[in-house]
């Protein structure tokens, strides 16, 4: 177990099986939480998404649901670390351990603002599974598939909540009929490439729930690289994080 500094005085434990990845950075900015929202992360692994949105924002609540014990007592660490160095707001995040599949049923319906979601990337049973089991949860639909995900995210959201996950663009179709057919109409967009020259390797989507079919904002292309490193947007991105992660 290690710390990672996350900006403005915000820490996080992570290890090798938990730990975070700059798809993470992305998500927790495209969601754009609003203070006083009440928000919910499926599959929340270390925490570091509730963790970057109270260094930003002044939610609620956030509940981080998990399936891995190991997770949520990292995440746990995190919060009383975080506690005792003064950010008490990191008192907001609520660590839940459960099936993404049982534990909406548990929580009061159409209550929340904002869900979220950095879902398994691979189809159950496709490309080399990992031993690990921490990273075979993470990265295949083992323990919960996009279908359960966007059901439970529905039923916690209230109408006109926003949900927001990223995933792989060849998931695209997946995505969209799933959050469709689920009563979440997807709003917002966009692409992220690695550099130019690259095809885009992810896609940040955000739906509303109860919204009606129609416009979607698909938004300019976000390019992580460019001949000089990372690009401006992405240094905004990364903002009081990228300060521990400089020289």
């Amino acid at each position: 177990m290690r710390l990672e500094p996350l900006g403005s005085g915000v820490e996080v434990y992570v290890t090798d099986a938990h730990h975070f990845s700059t798809d993470t950075i992305l998500l927790a900015h495209f969601a754009a939480p609003k203070n006083g929202d009440r928000i919910v992360e499926l599959g929340t692994g270390c925490g570091t998404i509730p963790l970057l949105l109270i260094r930003d924002t002044l939610p609620r609540e956030i509940t981080a649901v998990d399936i891995q014990p190991e997770a949520i007592e990292l995440l746990k660490n995190s919060i009383r670390r975080n506690i005792n160095n003064g950010i008490e707001r990191a008192a907001l995040i609520h660590p839940v351990l459960g099936d993404i599949r049982e534990i909406p049923a548990q929580m009061p319906a159409g209550e929340c603002d904002l869900v979220i979601c950095n879902p398994p990337y691979k189809l159950g049973g496709s490309g080399i599974v990992s031993p690990d089991s921490a990273k075979k949860i993470a990265l295949h639909e083992t323990e919960c598939t996009l279908d359960d995900i966007c059901a439970a995210a529905s039923r916690l959201l209230r109408f006109g909540g926003r949900f927001v996950l990223c995933q792989r663009p060849e998931r695209l179709t997946d995505v969209l009929g799933a959050m469709r057919a689920h009563g979440m109409e997807p709003k917002r967009l966009r692409m992220v490439q690695g550099r130019a020259d690259k095809a885009p390797k992810l896609f940040l989507c955000e739906a509303k729930r109860g919204a009606k079919p129609g416009y979607m904002d698909v938004l300019p292309v976000l390019m992580i690289e460019d001949e000089n490193g990372f690009t401006p947007e992405m240094r905004e991105i990364y903002g009081s994080y990228k300060d521990n992660h400089d020289g």
